[in-house]
């Protein structure tokens, strides 16, 4: 396994340090463009959490980013100094009451753009994990594409 780690003071302009992370950690580790994009919003919209909500804009207090690299997913962890949150009670944004409400969407999308998210340390440090496209599967894709190309002609 790969690991890659960062840590940035809790400065909302340092979400710019933390894309580059990611574009070089894509290019670094061939990471698809399929999950690129969403590797993107989600990682920054956690770390922009950490800096806004977790750490509450305190420029002592920093965001730590970790990226850790298997073969068939990568992991990004996040945490922030602060003193957590709950976690199991959000509201969801897409309720009728909520549509109107300029917040509270961040999670949400994190969860639909990762494949799986994971709290711990009450709220404190969130682990997003993407997938990543097998080769068998795009082996097997090919061949599929293949066989409908012969039955075609």
């Amino acid at each position: 396994m790969k690991q890659v780690k960062i840590q940035i003071p809790s400065l909302v302009e340092n979400i710019r340090v933390v894309e580059s992370f990611i574009d070089n950690s894509k290019d670094t580790f061939h990471i698809d463009d399929d999950i690129y994009g969403n590797i993107m919003v989600a990682v920054t919209e956690a770390v922009n959490n950490a800096i806004r909500h977790g750490n509450k804009f305190d420029k002592d207090k920093n965001v730590f980013l970790s990226l850790f690299v298997e073969p068939d997913r990568v992991k990004f962890e996040i945490e922030d100094e602060g003193t957590g949150f709950d976690y199991t009670n959000l509201s969801d944004p897409t309720a009728p009451e909520n549509l109107e409400n300029p917040g509270g969407r961040g999670i949400f999308l994190i969860r639909h753009l990762a494949d799986e998210v994971e709290f711990q340390k009450d709220g404190r440090h969130v682990q997003l994990t993407f997938m990543l496209p097998t080769s068998s599967a795009t082996e097997s894709e090919t061949e599929q594409a293949s066989a409908v190309s012969d039955s075609t002609h």
